[in-house]
């Protein structure tokens, strides 16, 4: 089973046409993901990657850096607010750390599968560097590649290589993000592009230079988070077990203080080339990364 996670600005946006100001009247009740006594995976995790289409170098260099920013060590890339602090909210959930560590790649540039894949495609592509019970195989479909409700109601998704609930937790995990640069940069790609719904506010400059990959980086920040704290439908998440709210997807739309929907909320600007981010990672490379839920405070913790 995959748990799909989409960047629902529609949602956000409804909130907004149906009034903050009565909103405002109503105590805010604090935001509660249950833990349903299910293994989560901490410890050394090893992230393999399948690069489906064409990705230049530089984009494939982007999201590698994230991926060992996320664990990194290294003092200049972990100075608040930095990828690696973002990351250590997942150390509040059950069981201590997940350290994630980049293992094997593979290039698939030729579409061995064609440039329309269904959901059952995804998860025989995450077989090809099936890693185990300790990994993450994360598929990464270029701009040109659709995927079934792609831009429909999803930007990407994580399930495992196990095809039948009852036996998820014998599969190893994966993930897939898709490329939304051509397809629906207002949908999967905001706030570096305006949204399709809602109030027309100007986009965000994506701090890498690159909508598509940008837009990537969010999704891919959500799912891996969503997957080392729900791997197997049965950690961390509120709501049916179909349509999981997880520890990032239920903080959708927020990445600095003062977001409401509509607004990112108060972020960091480069003033060299005046793009936004709220997060440092390895190689000097900058980050917009999106709210994650924290257990210890019930509440959406941004970096900034």
């Amino acid at each position: 089973m995959a748990y799909n996670y989409c960047f629902a600005i529609f949602l956000t946006f409804l909130s907004a046409i149906a009034g903050l100001s009565a909103a405002a009247l109503v105590e805010e009740q604090p935001l509660v993901l249950k833990y349903h006594n299910g293994v989560l995976l901490k410890g050394n995790v090893t992230v393999n990657l399948i690069w489906y289409g064409k990705f230049t170098p530089i984009q494939r260099s982007v999201i590698v850096d994230f991926i060992r920013s996320l664990s990194s060590k290294d003092a200049a890339s972990s100075a608040v607010p930095s990828v690696a602090s973002w990351w250590k909210t997942t150390e509040k959930y059950k069981g201590g750390s997940s350290t994630l560590v980049v293992g094997k790649q593979l290039l698939l540039e030729s579409y061995p599968l064609g440039k329309s894949l269904k959901n059952p495609y995804l998860r025989a592509l995450s077989t090809k560097l099936n890693g185990g019970l300790r990994s993450i195989t994360v598929v990464l479909t270029a701009k040109d590649v659709t995927v079934e409700r792609f831009c429909m109601n999803r930007c990407g998704s994580h399930g495992t290589s196990v095809s039948k609930p009852r036996r998820a937790a014998n599969g190893a995990a994966y993930v897939w993000v898709g490329n939304s640069e051509t397809l629906c940069p207002g949908y999967c790609a905001w706030p570096f592009h305006q949204p399709i719904y809602g109030p027309q506010t100007p986009p965000l400059v994506a701090p890498n230079g690159d909508v598509g990959v940008d837009g990537m980086i969010i999704n891919l920040a959500t799912l891996l988070a969503n997957t080392v704290t729900n791997p197997f439908n049965n950690g961390y998440y509120q709501g049916p077990p179909t349509a999981p709210l997880e520890a990032v997807s239920a903080c959708t739309g927020i990445f600095g203080s003062g977001s409401y929907p509509g607004y990112a909320g108060q972020v960091l600007v480069d003033k060299t080339t005046g793009s936004s981010y709220n997060a440092r990672g390895l190689a000097g490379r900058k980050y917009l990364l999106p709210a994650m839920w924290d257990p210890q405070t019930s509440t959406c913790k941004t970096l900034v």
